[in-house]
């Protein structure tokens, strides 16, 4: 059984910056593309950021883009999204979620994904 744990998140100004970090059971990591998502309140579930299984791939949503960066550690099983210059609209659950497929591509959408974290809190003040 895959387990996601998400940490990392809590309170900032805005402007400020914050690393969140997704640690990953199992033995398969390095095998599969991950991703973040967050969710505010009264929100659908919002995509963020991708990469591949080898992290040498990334996508970005329009709205994180040159803010956010999302990078792995195969060796650590994590993977982490690093948040600058955050804004009071990026306040929400974030999510890190694993693809259900071994060494496929990376997706924007929440079905590619079979596995979840359990979140973490972001808020970030004005």
């Amino acid at each position: 059984q895959v387990q996601l744990v998400e940490s990392g998140g809590g309170l900032v100004s805005a402007g400020g910056s914050l690393r969140l970090s997704c640690a990953a059971s199992g033995r398969t990591f390095s095998s599969y593309a991950m991703g973040w998502f967050r969710q505010a309140p009264g929100k659908e579930r919002e995509f963020l950021a991708a990469i591949n299984y080898t992290g040498g791939r990334t996508i970005y949503a329009d709205s994180v883009k040159g803010r956010f960066t999302i990078s792995r550690d195969n060796a650590k099983n994590t993977v982490y999204l690093q948040m600058n210059s955050l804004r009071p609209e990026d306040t929400a659950v974030y999510y890190c979620a694993r693809s259900r497929t071994a060494y496929s591509g990376i997706y924007y959408t929440r079905e590619y994904y079979g596995y979840w974290g359990q979140g973490t809190q972001v808020t970030v003040s004005s």
